[in-house]
């Protein structure tokens, strides 16, 4: 028996990085996936790909429905659709502050509000919202983005506490650097003189195990937030990040 088997799942941003790992890890895990995307992505036995916008209420409902349509229920949400965007408050448009509030916390609230009443018929599940560990501690000029990180946290703790007596638990995952296409765009838009590569291994070296997560990494800790093995936890933040924020920067001189 696989943890997951008999476990219908729907991950939001599962056609790329984070998402997709995630997508691959509960699907090995034996549950049933439906997945959205703003493109196309992988499918297969137990693993279904819908093209959707997490802004659109209408669409979120849609995707719900038929996830449970397709597969008879509802026992696991990831949220882990989410963009980047830079800038400080005073050159971020108000066009761009919606747009990344918009996709990384009222897309969580509308899959959400849909996902609750088919979680609650299934006697209770888990919903795992992905964070950053800029919900704690910001670069910058990333104003809007690291506001919705820290609201996805807060939006979080609200959420375990309110639908605890439906058996739904709630928690957020915070990583740090992860080798994914949106780092990679972050990698060419700051690199500078370097190549994609040295980029993305000078940011690996600022976390103290060296390097940038891989996705399957992150994956790994929303799938067990998603089973029975944390059947204790809600409510909670998990920082995956090589020991990022464990770090003080004001170092001691070497020996």
């Amino acid at each position: 028996m696989k943890p997951l088997d008999g476990k219908v799942a729907l991950v939001t941003g599962g056609s790329l990085g984070i998402g997709r790992a995630v997508v691959e890890r509960l699907a090995d895990d034996g549950a049933a996936v439906v997945y959205c995307g703003r493109e196309p992505g992988p499918a297969g036995d137990g693993v279904h790909g819908v093209v959707a916008d997490v802004t659109d209420a209408g669409q979120m409902r849609d995707l719900v429905a038929e996830t449970v349509s397709r597969f008879g229920g509802l026992d696991i949400v990831a949220n882990c659709a989410g963009i980047q965007r830079y800038g400080t408050v005073e050159d971020t448009t108000e066009e761009l502050w919606d747009e990344v509030l918009a996709v990384n916390l009222k897309g969580i609230f509308l899959v959400c509000k849909a996902a609750v009443p088919e979680l609650r018929r299934r006697g209770g599940g888990s919903i795992v919202n992905m964070s950053s560990v800029q919900a704690f501690a910001s670069q910058t000029r990333v104003a809007a983005y690291t506001a919705s990180k820290a609201a996805i946290n807060g939006l979080t703790r609200a959420m375990a506490l309110d639908h605890a007596p439906d058996g739904i638990r709630v928690n957020v995952v915070c990583p740090g650097s992860v080798d994914t296409p949106m780092l990679r765009w972050a990698a060419d838009r700051f690199r500078g003189e370097l190549s994609q590569d040295a980029q993305v291994a000078e940011w690996g070296r600022a976390h103290p195990l060296g390097r940038v997560a891989r996705p399957e990494e992150v994956a790994e800790v929303v799938a067990f937030l998603a089973g029975p093995r944390s059947s204790f936890i809600t409510g909670a933040e998990h920082k995956v990040d090589g020991g990022l924020l464990a770090r003080n920067p004001a170092a001691l001189p070497e020996d």
